[in-house]
């Protein structure tokens, strides 16, 4: 089932996630960034009837680790959750790091999906500076609502 909100002067479209349980990575490296993703992702689940207790926040270092993280609560879970949301920042810099980093993240996240047969909604930004980073904060509440869409198939 779908309820309509009206989200920054747009229509959007958000499921029925009523008794769904998630679980969010979510990196530090970028704070200021990954906050508003974290925030923007825990909106989206609310306004969608996800409880707050029914959500799961996990830290870690970077996006590099988003994986793993991921990876152990899919595992260790016993389908303790019915969809997961990885948040991250991955800025450019001067040095070709930006694209190992992009890249071990990116087929991580997916590499969960496929092994482990659980929905991740994929908001990790990847963007040449902080200006770019800011006006996509939007990101983390499009992941969630993605991968809450995943969780509800059975």
């Amino acid at each position: 089932m779908q309820i309509e909100n009206k989200q920054k002067g747009h229509t959007a479209r958000y499921l029925n996630g009523k008794g769904l349980k998630a679980g969010i990575v979510v990196a530090r490296w970028n704070p200021e960034i990954t906050a508003g993703l974290l925030e923007s992702a825990l909106e989206a689940l609310k306004k969608s009837g996800v409880s707050a207790k029914d959500i799961e926040v996990v830290k870690v270092a970077g996006s590099v680790e988003i994986p793993f993280a991921l990876h152990k609560m899919a595992k260790l879970s016993k389908r303790k959750y019915d969809f997961l949301v990885a948040l991250g920042c991955i800025i450019k810099g001067e040095t070709p790091h930006f694209d190992y980093v992009a890249k071990m993240a990116q087929e991580g996240v997916l590499e969960v999906m496929l092994e482990d047969d659980i929905p991740v909604g994929f908001g990790v930004l990847t963007v040449n500076n902080m200006k770019q980073a800011k006006a996509r904060i939007h990101v983390g509440g499009e992941a969630a609502l993605a991968s809450l869409e995943l969780g509800l198939l059975k």
